[in-house]
């Protein structure tokens, strides 16, 4: 019989690679003649500690720190000159057709779109902004029977008429830059640029918006990548102590140091969408955390990576303990996940015990 300290450099070094990172302990034991399945024991060299083998689903994820916000942040420029005579509240939604903010009295109106609004439209313009106005037309009943296409017609002009009439303001059926302001959906506001009272110019900021929706946030380190790919399902626990499921939707493609001053490790951004954002309730920019499941690996076997003893020879080991007395014999290991290792070969099977240091 031999016996023999498991190296903790070479088992640290295999975690590294395999990115579990974490730390092991490793404990003395006996290799029996027969290798693989161990051979004489005797209850001297019982570990301090047993754990067992279990049988079950193993994941690689990991925790990582979050933020709650929101997405898709934005400035909204003054598309008219003018005093600014009312502003929203920071946090307030805004919707179609919601007043956005105020200028010489004229609320400026939000409209569902992706091209801005950069221009007069009128009869005789034709362009993807003129789509986007009469969707908006028709999706507040102002354009029944309009015909949606990129032209402005006589009969987008009518329904303009009957837009601007609901709202009393001049019936031009024209649309000025400084009566309507396009987004791609609802807003929230982040904050307000200028004051009651202001002078705006087209081209100056007025408010910085979000989308509506929650997101979460946080920065991973690159050798963790692999596990926040797009469409990654992730769990959030809530600072009201709830979870909420979601994916990642969105992974950076620079690297660099993250937020903590004394952490250069390189980092990748992370955001993260619900499924169901009308659950999520917190505060903007309030900490949470997110659950990475990473690969899953189901009915394998698993011991505590604590468990693992290197080889003299090379290779991986676990004291397996039964009657009072333990044997170590050899295993081939799998995924790390969770603190625990994927481990087959030795006669190995779920509910047996097997050595770990002590805590």
């Amino acid at each position: 019989m031999r016996r023999r300290t498991a190296v903790l450099s070479t088992v640290v070094a295999l975690l590294a690679v395999t990115g579990a990172g974490v730390a092991v302990t490793g404990h003395s034991g006996l290799m029996g003649d027969g290798g693989d399945d161990g051979g004489s024991t005797r209850s001297a060299d019982l570990p301090p500690a047993t754990a067992a083998v279990e049988r079950g689903d193993l994941s690689s994820g990991t925790q990582v720190d979050g933020t709650l916000g929101y997405a898709k942040e934005r400035k909204v420029n003054a598309g008219g000159a003018g005093i600014l005579t009312r502003t929203p509240g920071t946090g307030d939604t805004i919707r179609r057709d919601g007043r956005l903010y105020e200028v010489n009295g004229v609320p400026v109106r939000l409209m569902y779109g992706t091209v801005p609004m950069y221009r007069t439209l009128k009869p005789g313009s034709e362009g993807e902004d003129v789509r986007q106005l009469e969707l908006n037309l028709q999706a507040l009943g102002y354009a029944a029977g309009l015909a949606v296409d990129d032209e402005y017609t006589a009969g987008t002009a009518a329904a303009v008429k009957r837009w601007q009439k609901a709202h009393e303001r001049r019936q031009t059926g024209r649309v000025e830059p400084g009566d309507i302001a396009f987004s791609p959906a609802a807003v929230r506001v982040k904050s307000v640029a200028a004051a009651v009272g202001d002078q705006v110019s087209p081209g100056r900021p007025v408010l910085t918006t979000t989308a509506s929706e929650r997101v979460v946030r946080f920065q991973l380190e690159v050798s963790d990548g692999k596990l926040a790919k797009v469409g990654t399902k992730v769990e959030v626990s809530l600072p009201d102590g709830s979870t909420a499921s979601g994916r990642v939707a969105a992974v950076g493609r620079t690297a660099k140091p993250g937020d903590d001053p004394a952490d250069k490790t390189p980092k990748i951004p992370v955001t993260v969408s619900f499924n169901d954002p009308s659950d999520v309730s917190g505060f903007d920019q309030s900490p949470v955390t997110v659950n990475l499941t990473g690969e899953t690996r189901e009915g394998v076997l698993s011991v505590p990576v604590n468990a693992l003893l290197a080889l003299p020879g090379g290779g991986y080991g676990v004291q397996v303990v039964a009657d009072g007395k333990a044997r170590q014999v050899r295993v081939k290991l799998g995924m790390f996940g969770s603190g625990r290792v994927e481990v087959s070969g030795g006669g190995l099977r779920a509910g047996m015990k097997v050595g770990v240091p002590k805590i």
